[in-house]
């Protein structure tokens, strides 16, 4: 895994190409505040990894174990959001004395994933939980949305586990991959990343350069 950053979805907008005129909506990402916290390496913990904390908020509203170990790591204010980003060795790891590069870990036309939790749909049935098709239409049919036959009497006269049921939807972590990073505003402190990404305004989300891409977009 490589270094990331993480940010806050300020909202969608739209940016304009300046070669072609194309629309392309983007999602704004605040990343403003990112910070190294701790580096561990593999001889003081075992694996190399490097911790990244993210958004100011009070003292109080932090539990005795964090507001110890952000004091020690001398985090220049109390964090509400801390995040390991793991490395294959030492090497790899960045110089904390540095700090964190913010927007500027990204470059216009690089690919990214990115890491967020979905928005919460409530108590949902099938049909929107699970996209099915629903039963027919027609007059005199009684169920037109309803899950239906979930297992069979004779065989196996009992239903599968994981069998797809009504019931809460949304709040899970996803990721979405292969977004291509619009617009870096560094003296804003926020990227422009193309579409849609997980989560609603103002929720926290994870950016990292693309597994399944390494190259810059064009």
């Amino acid at each position: 895994m490589s270094l990331g950053i993480l940010g806050k979805k300020v909202g969608m907008t739209r940016v304009f190409d300046t070669e072609t005129g194309a629309m392309v909506p983007v999602t704004v990402v605040d990343v403003n505040g990112n910070e190294f916290l701790q580096v561990k390496t593999t001889e003081s913990d075992g694996y190399s990894a490097i911790q990244v904390a993210f958004d100011d908020q009070k003292e109080r509203r932090l539990n005795l174990p964090n507001r110890t170990h952000q004091a020690k790591q001398g985090a220049s204010a109390p964090k509400k959001l801390v995040q390991e980003f793991r490395f294959e060795n030492d090497d790899q790891l960045p110089n904390k004395d540095e700090g964190h590069p913010g927007a500027a870990l990204f470059e216009d036309g690089q690919w990214v994933d990115v890491i967020g939790t979905t928005k919460g749909k409530g108590f949902q049935g099938n049909v929107k939980r699970h996209n099915h098709n629903g039963q027919p239409d027609g007059h005199g049919h009684m169920m037109h949305r309803r899950t239906g036959a979930i297992g069979a009497g004779s065989t196996p006269a009992r239903v599968w586990k994981n069998q797809k049921m009504p019931g809460h939807d949304g709040v899970v972590r996803r990721t979405t991959q292969n977004l291509k990073v619009v617009q870096v505003r560094a003296e804003d402190g926020v990227l422009l990343i193309s579409g849609s990404l997980p989560g609603h305004n103002g929720s926290y989300v994870t950016i990292r350069p693309a597994l399944k891409k390494s190259v810059v977009a064009k």
